[in-house]
């Protein structure tokens, strides 16, 4: 394992930090960080696959990507980003609601030359906000990741539950195109759909999913042809965190909630403790075994740091 300290301010002289999620570039030795600031941009880290090297030397920061509205002005009120997908042309960012008008939970499309807007959708229904219903204040949604095995619809994912929810389950969401209309080929409509729940293992207010990550029979953990891994927070007032990390199963809208098969503590694997909400594929090792990097929010305080890890999972066979 490998977890070091990004800087406070960037080679702009403007402030770092409040990196709540990230997405490994195609080329495989550059991740995106996503903060949800109030003036929200990307940064890149160049040289990941060094991290963890002895004598290699430390990634590198590149310029930031501001995020605008689609005429290209600041957007009026905040944006708190949560969730990153890189595909093709476009960047892919789901954004936490506080259950008001001015700042409603949507996902996002930008453009990945310039960080114009090209598209924001509402969540359905059962997820605004209404009396008794829909998510909870800064409460997600929390997670973005494309669904296995064909990775081609997006999956978001609440932090916790809705508040018309059962305790302890988290709700799944996929985004994809529908049929096409008409009998000529092209694209259809876009839409959501219910992927079902899953049980975070912990129970307790303290605890919420801060991120999703689909993996494949090559990127995942040994003996698992895809799923999902899952990065679970805990924490306490006024500075005590909690990280693990959970194995779950391809979502199934037909099946009762996921219930995870393997996880790890990841303090106890010598990860810093602190509010990690980024999870991300991370190069792989020499010897080809595959590795996950992870990023820390710090919320901009003074009493945190935002942080880089990688590390290499190892589990049984499934149980």
């Amino acid at each position: 394992m490998a977890d070091i300290q990004l800087p406070r301010e960037g080679s702009d002289g403007q402030p770092l930090g409040g990196f709540s999620a990230a997405a490994l570039d195609p080329g495989g030795q550059t991740l995106w960080l996503l903060s949800d600031s109030p003036v929200p941009f990307l940064i890149p880290i160049h040289g990941v696959g060094r991290l963890g090297s002895a004598d290699a030397p430390a990634p590198l920061l590149g310029r930031r990507l501001r995020f605008t509205t689609a005429s290209g002005q600041p957007f009026e009120h905040p944006l708190d980003g949560e969730g990153l997908v890189l595909r093709g042309e476009d960047l892919w960012v789901a954004s936490e609601g506080r259950r008001t008008a001015e700042q409603p939970a949507q996902l996002l499309r930008f453009d990945r030359r310039s960080g114009r807007l090209r598209q924001a959708l509402e969540l359905p229904e059962d997820w605004r906000p209404a009396p008794g219903r829909g998510l909870d204040g800064n409460q997600g949604p929390e997670s973005l990741t494309l669904l296995p095995p064909l990775f081609k619809e997006l999956l978001l994912a609440a932090e916790r539950p809705l508040l018309q929810d059962p305790p302890g389950q988290v709700r799944l969401l996929g985004f994809g195109q529908g049929p096409a209309p008409g009998p000529g080929p092209g694209p259809g409509q876009p839409l959501f759909r219910a992927l079902g729940a899953f049980e975070l293992p912990l129970a307790g207010a303290r605890w919420g999913l801060t991120d999703l990550l689909a993996f494949s029979g090559q990127t995942g953990p040994a003996g698992f042809p895809a799923g999902l891994l899952g990065l679970i927070r805990g924490y306490e007032a006024p500075t005590r965190w909690w990280n693990r990390l959970v194995l779950l199963p391809t979502p199934d809208p037909a099946v009762p909630p996921l219930r995870p098969l393997q996880d790890w503590d990841l303090q106890a694997a010598g990860l810093t403790p602190e509010n990690w909400e980024g999870l991300a594929p991370g190069p792989p090792l020499s010897d080809g075994r595959p590795t996950l990097l992870l990023v820390s929010d710090d919320n901009f305080n003074p009493l945190q740091t935002s942080r880089l890890a990688r590390i290499t999972p190892h589990c049984p066979a499934p149980r």
